[in-house]
């Protein structure tokens, strides 16, 4: 089965793809096609699978490792007050996470609420030159994080 999920995947895989923030090792980084909520990210597995339980005991914990770790880059470089995490996987049948970060300054009746919510279609679309620098912000904290853990990992090694 090829789903938007399989087609984006192979978009990040091919490089064709401006929303890349990063490669993970579960999958990628992709900054949200509607940008309903500055910073809305997705991790997609690469390869694709149908659910969260079609992995691996250590492939799931890598997958969720790697959404927390995005959550916690986009958090950094959005300064949301918190991440808003999703995995359904029922309209599009593959794995998915999305990462929504929430802001204080949203709208009294949506703050407390779903990011369903909102109107996605008049969201604005992820475009290079408005969202390019957030992208890249969202991409360097992913990358120090990185750094950090694997230097946790060294020194617990030792």
């Amino acid at each position: 089965m090829t789903t938007a999920i399989h087609r984006m995947v192979e978009a990040c895989r091919r490089g064709d793809d401006p929303s890349v923030i990063a490669r993970m090792a579960s999958g990628w980084a992709v900054m949200g096609q509607r940008q309903v909520l500055r910073g809305y990210c997705l991790l997609l597995p690469d390869p694709v699978v149908a659910h969260l339980n079609a992995l691996a005991a250590p492939a799931r914990a890598q997958f969720m490792i790697d959404v927390s770790t995005l959550g916690e880059a986009v958090m950094r470089a959005t300064g949301a007050l918190r991440i808003n995490y999703a995995m359904f996987g029922n309209l599009e049948p593959a794995l998915h996470a999305h990462v929504h970060p929430r802001y204080a300054d949203e709208p009294e009746a949506m703050r407390t609420g779903n990011p369903w919510a909102y109107d996605w279609s008049q969201a604005p679309l992820f475009d290079p030159l408005v969202h390019g620098e957030l992208r890249d912000a969202i991409r360097h904290n992913v990358q120090m994080l990185a750094r950090d853990c694997e230097l946790a990992r060294a020194k617990h090694c030792d």
